[in-house]
């Protein structure tokens, strides 16, 4: 996207009551000097029940309509479960090799028998747990998913209260999960806002799960699939993430796509058909990415500002970020940013590197945009015990 934040936040150290210490980005030759032009109205889909184009980096939502109405999640479902597994496999729990079954329910509930999309593994014999989660995110298999939530928790109910439970955790408020595959029932539901705050975990926690998602075609035996997502196929900056439809839900599909430092997640709920849904959501992807850009502000590890230091040995500490800090604004509002920090008056010694000193934050139009914690960038053992008694006697007088 646009060239590095040009600016450094200045030394000075403020306590946090007596306000912050403010730095102005400097201006890029190339960048206008006038307004920010107005933004368009996304474009909406003709026939949906909702969507949304949602920001990666911040979680804000750019567009939507009906983000926080209840709607059938259909196979989007299986993000869920695909996040549950990775989450379950970092805890050691679960592995990539272990065999799963195909049992008999699996076949019978989700098999070639039934009306939704299977995965084709012969019923009785066990397949690889990474191969079969691949099978459900590529093919969208739901009898590779009833398979794998029997693996994890025993049955499908025992594998939803987990996910569930995942779901809490991570702010979908308004969902609730009855099965691991999405087919319809009774309480199953969730909203385009909870599906992309999903989407956007899955990518931020697990991203080699989140890779699954841009494969192409996945072969079981004598049957190779395609992916369902015609996106890939038609973007190349699209990586994701699942598609979705049942009679009663309609044509769904939440992608993801990035472009340099941004990324951006749509989701279309109850579209009309299989190519609208992507001609809707490339049509999406293509307004977000236009209209708006990432700002790679900072940059972990960089001195942003110097503390005073007292009882070190050392005077004073380099502070700066620990993590990249991004954030996304309307094309043409780069020079709107204003950056201030919050440090503490007084620190004193000893300081761990990484230890946690105060705060940045970027406001636009007098709104906190972002903020991230500023943190000690190396160590300030304590000074010797004659420093310390002359800075004990300093600190006093000042105060």
């Amino acid at each position: 996207m646009r060239s590095l934040f040009a600016v450094t936040l200045t030394a000075a150290v403020l306590s946090v009551g007596s306000g912050l210490a403010m730095a102005q980005p400097q201006a890029r030759p190339t960048a206008p000097t006038a307004a920010a032009l107005p933004i368009p109205d996304a474009p909406a889909p003709a026939v949906s029940k909702a969507w949304l184009v949602m920001d990666y980096t911040t979680g804000q939502v750019l567009a939507g309509e009906n983000i926080h109405t209840r709607v059938e999640p259909a196979s989007i479902t299986k993000v869920m479960t695909s996040y549950v597994l990775a989450a379950e496999m970092a805890t050691g729990r679960i592995k990539p090799n272990d065999p799963v079954l195909m049992s008999e329910h699996a076949w019978r509930a989700g098999g070639a028998g039934t009306d939704g999309s299977y995965s084709g593994f012969e019923v009785n014999k066990t397949a690889p747990l990474v191969e079969m989660e691949k099978a459900m995110v590529v093919q969208s298999g739901n009898d590779a998913a009833i398979a794998l939530a029997e693996h994890v928790a025993g049955s499908e109910q025992a594998f939803a209260q987990l996910m569930n439970a995942y779901a809490k955790k991570l702010g979908m408020r308004n969902t609730h999960f009855v099965n691991p595959h999405g087919l319809s029932a009774e309480g199953h539901y969730s909203t385009a806002y909870d599906l992309a705050l999903l989407g956007r975990a899955l990518i931020r926690d697990f991203p080699v799960a989140y890779s699954y998602n841009k494969i192409k075609e996945f072969t079981v035996g004598p049957i190779t699939q395609p992916n369902r997502n015609l996106l890939l196929w038609r973007d190349p900056s699209v990586d994701g993430i699942k598609t979705g439809h049942t009679s009663s839900a309609g044509y769904c599909l939440m992608a993801s796509a990035k472009r340099g430092d941004m990324r951006l997640i749509t989701v279309v709920m109850g579209d009309s058909s299989e190519n609208q849904r992507a001609v809707d959501s490339q049509a999406l992807l293509n307004w977000g990415f236009r209209f708006f850009e990432t700002h790679r502000l900072y940059e972990p590890g960089k001195p942003l500002a110097t503390a005073k230091v007292w009882k070190g040995a050392t005077n004073t500490v380099p502070v700066g970020v620990s993590q990249p800090l991004l954030i996304t604004t309307q094309r043409g509002r780069y020079n709107d940013l204003k950056p201030s920090m919050a440090l503490p008056k007084a620190l004193t010694a000893p300081i761990a590197k990484g230890q946690r000193i105060g705060t940045v934050q970027v406001r636009l139009d007098g709104k906190v945009i972002a903020q991230a914690p500023l943190v000690a960038l190396a160590p300030v053992e304590q000074a010797g015990f004659f420093k310390r008694l002359w800075h004990e006697l300093l600190m006093w007088w000042q105060g």
